[in-house]
């Protein structure tokens, strides 16, 4: 198994252990995510799982064609928008119900992660990408969504090596988020990261960086998934990008 889909694998465990013995006043326990209940937040992961299992099978635009009408019946602009309106749209089952659709999903997305190349390139909502570069986005989505959950239960998790990966996205995705925002890089990225373990994880291209981000690899995650505001962190940079980097750096559409 790819060591991508490894750690998605074992970040659907850490969740499944966190979630699996609720009762019904655990699932409706706010999470971290505004006007979410926990199992908002696990609809949620649901919904997206469908959507990438539906890239993987070739079929991205009919799976979304619930999405699309969603969004044009109230008028939103963007994927976020929809992801509010169709947990709004399908929440109310009971905690076991969504959480038994949340896992039946998820082993059926590892399945067709396994079954198939993961070079081979799917059509996602920002476009074209590789199969892996997909594993790694659910990967970073399951991560946060898991500590939004954790935070309402009042649970700490410890942070793992699965972030690896996720820091790695937040890298290789820079060009896309600054085009999101309508900037573009000055020149290349370095990102000098803290591991869980106290290694040093660096992501860099062969030329010489320009602007370099330096501090724990956990919060460098949980900048990009929008859970900590770069200026509020304890990471430093360093170079023409420096503020805009810590600011735009994501691991979502």
């Amino acid at each position: 198994m790819d060591r991508v889909v490894t750690a998605l694998v074992d970040q659907h465990a850490e969740l499944a252990d966190l979630v699996g013995g609720l009762d019904e006043a655990g699932w409706a326990t706010p999470s971290r995510c505004e006007g979410w209940s926990v199992s908002d937040v696990l609809l949620h992961l649901a919904q997206t799982d469908q959507m990438a299992f539906d890239s993987l099978s070739g079929r991205l635009a009919e799976g979304m064609s619930a999405w699309s009408e969603v969004l044009a019946q109230a008028g939103a602009a963007n994927v976020d928008d929809g992801a509010g309106l169709m947990v709004e749209r399908e929440r109310g089952a009971p905690g076991p119900a969504v959480y038994q659709r949340w896992h039946t999903g998820a082993t059926a997305l590892v399945d067709a992660f396994e079954a198939g190349d993961l070079s081979r390139q799917v059509t996602w909502v920002v476009g074209e990408l590789s199969a892996r570069t997909l594993a790694s986005t659910r990967l970073a989505e399951c991560w946060i969504h898991t500590g939004d959950i954790a935070f309402g239960l009042g649970v700490e998790l410890e942070p793992t090596d699965r972030l690896w990966h996720i820091a790695r996205l937040a890298w290789r995705t820079l060009p896309y988020a600054f085009a999101q925002a309508g900037r573009t890089l000055a020149g290349p990225v370095a990102f000098r990261l803290r591991a869980p373990n106290g290694d040093g994880w660096t992501f860099e291209a062969e030329d010489a960086p320009l602007t370099v981000v330096e501090g724990d690899a956990q919060e460098l995650c949980l900048v990009a998934g929008r859970r900590l505001p770069g200026a509020e962190s304890d990471l430093t940079a360093e170079g023409p990008d420096a503020e805009a980097v810590l600011d735009l750096v994501r691991t979502f559409a």
